[in-house]
Formats: structure tokens, C-alpha cells, sequence
């Protein structure tokens, strides 16, 4: 069976060292909060000046201005840092975050990633998404293997607007945990979800996929 997006963050949560600085994306990415390995510390950055991101809040613990860069609210801890949105931005270019896990709409096999518009769709903007990939030192992508009419996700060459080049580490979907090999445009398998076994994986990757 397909993992869950609880246990696709959980998985992602496997990249989390002692120490580290992460950014986690809108979407299932914020739930590797919820799955730090017990023994490690780290210390999760949000873009519009925050460090040190606290639990989700119980209802009555609800504070409106304390928010994340996905807009959802979050609590404080005592070690938690405020500054402005360039100071964000500096740790972020300054290559100060170890770890990046975000949401995407195609990966190519050679690590260019698109995540942030589809041609026609009215955004807001492309958030720090660009910043982040470009400034981080690892980028892991956390998405669904197919998009919504069955098609690969994880393709040869990207067709939407680009975010970063060569930019894409790791890949967790529904069927299991990835590395990308960019040089040789592959999926190196690390672990399978139950159930799921290389051949559909393979029948549903636009590169090869080869065995970790």
C-alpha cells in the first residue's frame, strides 16, 4: 500500500541531522515537524522572519500574528528569533540552511525543479521557493508520484516554468524514499513503501529507476 502524507513526512524526517537549520514547505512538508527522530535537535527557519517555529497551537493558544510563510499559525519557543524578511533572506542566500523539504509539480532527472506556477493560474507570487533552492545546501522534494490525470511527476525535462536548476537531492512520494542521481538521470531507490515494488514504481517515472 501507498504511504500516507503522515508517513511520507515521516520518511522526509529521515534527512533531519542534530544541529540542522530547515525550511519546510506549504503542504506535507510541514508535517516533518510532527517526525523529528528522538536525540535531534534542529531548528526550523521560516522565510518571513521567524526561527525557532514552535508546535502548531492548540485552538485557545491561537496568536493571529504568528503565522509562517504558508500562512498557518505556529507557537513560539524560548529560543525563537524574529527579524525582518531581508535577514531571512540573507541566512537563506548566505547558504546558513542545511535543509530545504518542499512540495513540487515536476522533478526532472537532472535535479531541475518546478514548483511554483502553471501557466495560466493567477498566484500571488512565487514566495522564496527560488531563494531557498538556490541558497540551501540540500533540497528534498515531497510530493505525490503522479499528477492528478495519472501522468509522472518525476519527468525527463521539465514543461512548467522552472524554480531552480540542478537543484533536487531526494524525492519522497506515496511509493517510497529516492535519491537522484542528477548525473545519470535516475531514481536510486532507498526504501519502498509496502506493498510497492520497483516495476510500478518504474511504470510510473518518467527515468529510470534502478534499485538502492
Amino acid at each position: 500500500m501507498a504511504w500516507t502524507r503522515e508517513q511520507m513526512a515521516a520518511q522526509a524526517a529521515t534527512e533531519l541531522q542534530d544541529g540542522f537549520y530547515v525550511n519546510l514547505g506549504i503542504g506535507i512538508p510541514t508535517l516533518v515537524a510532527n517526525h523529528v527522530p528522538d536525540g535531534i535537535e534542529v531548528v526550523l527557519q521560516s522565510e518571513n522572519g521567524m526561527l525557532g517555529i514552535g508546535p502548531f497551537p492548540y485552538e485557545e493558544e491561537v496568536d493571529p500574528d504568528l503565522i509562517n510563510a504558508g500562512k498557518q499559525t505556529v507557537s513560539t519557543l524560548p529560543t525563537s528569533s524574529f527579524f525582518s524578511s531581508a535577514d531571512s533572506f540573507a541566512m537563506i542566500r548566505g547558504g546558513h540552511v542545511d535543509l530545504a523539504i518542499l512540495g513540487a509539480m515536476e522533478v526532472a532527472g537532472n535535479g531541475d525543479l518546478a514548483n511554483w506556477t502553471v501557466p495560466g493560474k493567477m498566484i500571488k507570487g512565487m514566495g522564496g521557493a527560488m531563494d531557498l533552492v538556490a541558497g540551501v545546501k540540500r533540497v528534498v522534494v515531497v510530493m505525490n508520484h503522479c499528477d492528478k490525470a495519472g501522468g509522472p511527476k518525476i519527468v525527463p525535462r521539465c514543461s512548467l516554468p522552472l524554480t531552480g536548476t540542478g537543484v533536487v537531492d531526494a524525492i519522497v512520494s506515496e511509493y517510497g524514499r529516492f535519491l537522484l542521481d542528477r548525473a545519470g538521470e535516475r531514481l536510486i531507490a532507498q526504501q519502498l513503501a509496502d506493498g510497492v515494488d520497483l516495476e510500478l514504481v518504474r511504470s510510473r517515472t518518467g527515468i529510470p529507476v534502478a534499485a538502492g
